[in-house]
Parts: C-alpha cells; structure tokens; sequence
C-alpha cells in the first residue's frame, strides 16, 4: 500500500484516478480548493462516492497555501505525489488570466517546494496537449517544440514543465509530465465540448460548433488515461545517458525527468463525434456553425509510442463505446 497525494481529486481526472488507486488498496490524501468554475455540486458529488473508502482523505485548501501545503507534506510520509490540480479552460484564460497563474503557477511551485523538501521519491504531473500549439507537425510527439502556445491556459502548462525540469536537475526530484489530449468520460468536465452537447440536444438547444466541425480532437477516454498512470508511478524517471545537450530531445534529460503523452492515437473529426453522441441520445442536434475561436488549434493527434515503451500503453476505447458510456452517466446522474 502506498502513500499518494493527489491534487486536484474533485476534478474529472482526480476522481478517477484516485478511486482507481483507492481500490488497489493504497492510501490516498486529497487535496482540491473546490472551486465554482464549474458545478461545485458536480465536484461535491465525486468526493461524497470517494469519502465512502477508509483509506480517503480529504482537505479542502487552495494549492498556493504555502502555509497550509507546507503542513501537509509535514504530516504525512508521501510514496508520491500526482499533480492534477489545475485552473482548466482554454477560453476562460482569455477571460480570466490571473486565476491560471495563482492556480498553475503558483500552485505547482507550492506543490514542487513541499516535494523538494521532504525528498519525495516520485511527482507525476498533469500537461496538456494544448502545449504544441502553433506546432502542425502531427501526430504531435513529445520531441517536438511546444515553444509557441496560443493560450495562456498552454503557457502556463509549458511553465509547469519547465518549472519541474528545474527542480529535477537542482533537486534530482524524479519528476513526470502527462500532456492529456481532450479526456472524456462519466463525471466529465461541464465546459467540455461531449457534456455541452449531450445537456444541448436532450434540452433542445443549439450546439454551437466551432470551424464548421471541421477540427479534430484525439479524444481519450478517462479510464485509458487512468491505466497509463497506475503503472507509471513505479516508472520513476532515470538520468538519461544518451541525453545530448547539443541536440537535446525536450522529452527526456540529464535530470530525472520525463514527459510523456497520454491520447487515444486516432484524432475524431467534431461532425462525426457530434453524429456518433446523436445516435447514443436517439435525438438530432440542432447546430450552429461558427468560426474558430481564439486560442484553438485545428488538430490535436498524439504519439504515444514512448509512452506504450514504457509501460506497455495502448488505448482500449473507441469512440462510440466512450461515448456512449457518457450518455448512460449523463442520463442516470440527471435522471433524463
């Protein structure tokens, strides 16, 4: 039985993940600042269904509480830490950039200090395939540049990175990077597209749908995300030998440090995915077709061939099987 620190466990993939470490038999501490992005009855909801194991605790504090982080790392002997809180949305960062950096920012160097001083064995941490940016080199790979994010949502992500390659090469604190591509599943985020559109067509109201349906997300299922994470605690980073300060690969380093992706491996155009949610509710969409918004990309598509190497990763969902999976939620936690 370990020890694990998770952040972030009211969230779409912190509840998850911690139920799924809690019904391996380890111990969980959470830690989340519950706050009303979005439905905080949602968040309240999740943690009701975790608070039912003997092995979960819960505190309910803002990840910039140096104070109060400080404590925490005090109190107990963490295995490891998995990072995944987080200030979420790409739009709401234009609308609301300081909330990113006290949350992102601030929140992950509180997070890095605690492990710093009290020699933590391994941090895993969420990214975001929103990190490639400008890139258009697909599928995205982790050896690509990620230098030219379009929101500050990704910039801040790319900070996140950079901040614990740092202190893994200050420090030598084990540190591994997650960039999720577009997560989906059962008690899923209400600002993302799947939730939006399944509470639109069972209310009757249009979809609004951004470059005319022709972007494509590499959707991945929560419980594929999940099973990469598991094994990944115990693949705790090594110093790389054949690291190359004159050629240097931005997904590996001299430090013990790595990222990695975490996608389905097979982009969905929006329409399909739209046409597949249509026949899981039994119910046409009404849609809107509307340009790009800023701070979107096009395409997201990810190599995972490092992350499969690792730990033997290969998506297991399909699109209509996940979703569909959304639906049967979505219907019995809304009784539609």
């Amino acid at each position: 039985m370990k020890t694990i620190l998770v952040t972030g466990t009211a969230g779409f993939i912190g509840y998850h993940f911690s139920k799924r470490c809690l019904n391996l038999g380890h111990r969980v501490i959470s830690v989340d600042s519950i706050n009303d992005y979005y439905d905080v009855e949602l968040k309240l909801n999740r943690l009701k269904l975790l608070k039912s194991h003997a092995n979960f605790e819960f505190q309910q504090m803002e990840l910039d509480d140096r104070q109060g982080i400080s404590k925490l790392f005090q109190s107990y002997r963490f295995d490891r830490v998995v990072h995944l809180a987080a200030q979420a949305g790409v739009r709401y960062s234009l609308e609301n950039p300081y909330a990113y950096t006290k949350s992102n920012i601030d929140g992950t160097l509180t997070i890095l200090e605690g492990c710093r001083h009290h020699s933590i064995e391994h941090l895993i941490f969420a990214s975001s395939s929103s990190v490639y940016g400008l890139n258009s080199q697909q599928p995205f790979s982790t050896s690509h540049s990620t230098n030219h994010p379009v929101s500050l949502y990704a910039a801040t992500k790319k900070s996140n990175e950079m901040f614990a390659h740092c202190y893994a090469h200050l420090y030598k604190i084990p540190c591994t990077g997650l960039r999720f591509f577009t997560v989906y599943g059962p008690w899923g985020r209400p600002d993302m597209a799947l939730f939006k559109f399944t509470k639109a067509i069972f209310e009757g109201k249009t979809l609004e749908v951004y470059n005319h349906g022709k972007m494509k997300r590499d959707f991945t299922y929560v419980d594929d995300i999940v099973d990469a994470m598991i094994p990944l605690m115990d693949k705790i980073p090594q110093t790389d030998p054949a690291w190359d300060n004159a050629n240097p690969d931005p997904s590996t380093s001299s430090a013990p440090y790595r990222i990695y992706n975490i996608g389905n491996n097979q982009p969905t155009e929006l329409s399909y995915f739209i046409e597949v949610l249509e026949k899981a509710i039994g119910k046409k969409a009404n849609l809107q077709y509307l340009p790009m918004q800023p701070g979107d990309v096009l395409s997201t598509y990810a190599d995972v061939d490092s992350l499969a190497q690792a730990v033997g990763f290969k998506p297991k969902t399909k699109i209509e099987d996940g979703i569909a999976q959304f639906v049967a939620w979505y219907r019995e936690y809304y009784k539609v």
